[in-house]
């Protein structure tokens, strides 16, 4: 049991950071004089929430791989949103 319950822990980390940076993502003011801090804040959440999806994705069944693959493509396309946002 004990690698059933490390496969879930690992799968629901990857899914709070996905969470949260999603959440993160949603609350940025573009045109805020702090946004570039909140733009740095951002791009730490998404590293970590990669990070802890690779983790996941180590020991994931193939339900919780879909899943992990989507949070992955979710997570790319705040990306490429943000930095066609900061082209000068």
């Amino acid at each position: 049991m004990p690698y059933h319950k490390d496969k879930q822990q690992a799968f629901q980390a990857a899914q709070q950071g996905f969470h949260d940076a999603s959440e993160l993502y949603q609350e940025i003011v573009k045109d805020s004089a702090s946004y570039g801090h909140q733009l740095k804040h951002l791009k730490n959440e998404v590293n970590e929430a990669y990070a802890q999806i690779q983790n996941a994705l180590e020991v994931a069944s193939e339900h919780q791989k879909e899943r992990l693959e989507q949070f992955q493509s979710d997570l790319q396309s705040i990306v490429m949103d943000v930095n066609g946002q900061d082209s000068y």
